[in-house]
């Protein structure tokens, strides 16, 4: 923010019911803004053009909030909007001079973001443009990634470790004979902060490790879960397809090249926090500049990676609060109906889902706890899905 220093010293969480509010009315404005980008998903609809009305949308519906605020305060997109099919893995949004279009039976990815004052909600969800029920890997790909979000919304709760929820996560996935996409990482998110240090794994692998931590009231999380029916290894096929990027506050290189300065420049000025995409750069000065500040670490890319061809990749993200009375996800939206092939009994994923995410209001009257929750605590427990479910987020 411009005005840090007539902020108070506190950091700004969610003790604040004025930071509650901004999350609240940035999800409610991402959760509207997902629903506009699917109703634009049809056959022969350019990527392009949707991924451009998402983000206005998003800057349509901002602009209209906090306009009489004595302080400026910054708000629009956190993350543009992304449409990723099949076995594209995520961060697709290109530029537009792309002629990439959907066509029916594809499997999308669509990831996007909206702040408020630096206060971010995220969400992604998985679409397959087809009419009637989604049968076979297609739909096991998007269980496995559903079930897994719904069981890490109930292990991300405070007291509880991270790594717990990685080595749950990953069993979700192989009960649904899927594999979580590696380096995928879900994170605390702070005002500002996209991407904070506090961070948990959907798989972990000898080369990537997060330090352990464990979760705390009143943090805010994106929890990020990416499965496929393939290996869970993607590949870099293309540098040029990557369009978004985010800026390193703490490099320090000087820029060589007059172009570099300026988008770096212009960068600062108008993406100081958040990610953005190269579309909202001036187009010819971008592609000289953007290489340079990338190479030598000025911005941190988001690249675009693949599955094999013929593998299937969902994706469900979604922010949590974790608020007193309970986790509270802020961002979702309803799945389509699916037929999955598999069938969940695991009894410890059972017991997972079976946990209540709200704790229960004290009244006067004393009710035996729920089979469903733990003690204590409201249900709102949630079923695997399986052959028969009409499953719903």
């Amino acid at each position: 923010m411009s005005s840090d220093d007539e902020r108070d010293e506190k950091e700004l969480d969610l003790t604040s019911s004025e930071v509650v509010t901004k999350y609240k009315s940035a999800a409610e404005i991402v959760n509207k803004a997902l629903m506009c980008v699917l109703s634009e998903c049809k056959p022969k609809a350019k990527i392009v053009d949707i991924c451009e009305k998402g983000d206005a949308f998003i800057k349509e519906q901002t602009g209209q909030m906090y306009k009489n605020a004595k302080k400026k305060i910054d708000k629009g997109v956190a993350f543009p909007t992304c449409v990723s099919v099949n076995n594209t893995v995520g961060h697709f949004s290109p530029l537009a001079s792309d002629e990439t279009v959907l066509e029916e039976g594809d499997m999308l990815k669509i990831d996007m973001g909206c702040h408020i004052d630096g206060f971010v909600a995220l969400v992604a969800h998985t679409h397959v443009l087809q009419d009637g029920p989604v049968t076979g890997r297609k739909a096991d790909v998007i269980a496995a990634a559903n079930t897994a979000a719904e069981v890490a919304l109930r292990l991300v709760r405070p007291g509880k470790k991270n790594q717990a929820v990685t080595e749950a996560i990953q069993k979700v996935a192989e009960a649904y004979d899927c594999k979580i996409v590696e380096g995928v990482l879900s994170h605390q998110m702070k005002q500002n902060v996209i991407d904070g240090s506090k961070t948990f794994l959907s798989v972990s692998t000898p080369e990537t490790r997060v330090d352990d931590a464990e979760f705390e009231e009143n943090e805010v999380y994106a929890i990020d879960i990416v499965a496929s029916t393939g290996d869970g290894k993607p590949k870099l096929l293309d540098e040029k397809q990557t369009t978004i990027y985010k800026k390193d506050a703490a490099a320090n290189y000087q820029l060589k090249m007059k172009a570099s300065r300026f988008i770096l420049s212009e960068i600062k000025e108008n993406f100081p926090h958040m990610p953005f995409t190269a579309r909202s750069l001036e187009e010819k000065r971008a592609r000289l500049g953007l290489v340079e500040c990338v190479n030598h670490g000025h911005l941190l890319p988001y690249p675009v990676l693949y599955e094999k061809p013929g593998d299937f990749v969902a994706q469900i993200k979604f922010t949590v609060l974790l608020m007193p009375n309970g986790s509270d996800r802020i961002t979702s939206h309803s799945l389509q109906e699916l037929q999955p092939t598999k069938t969940v009994d695991d009894p410890e994923i059972k017991g997972w889902l079976a946990l209540a995410t709200k704790k229960k209001k004290g009244g006067g009257k004393k009710k035996k706890a729920k089979k469903a929750g733990e003690k204590g605590e409201t249900s709102t427990e949630a079923e695997p899905m399986e052959a028969s479910s009409n499953a719903k987020e």
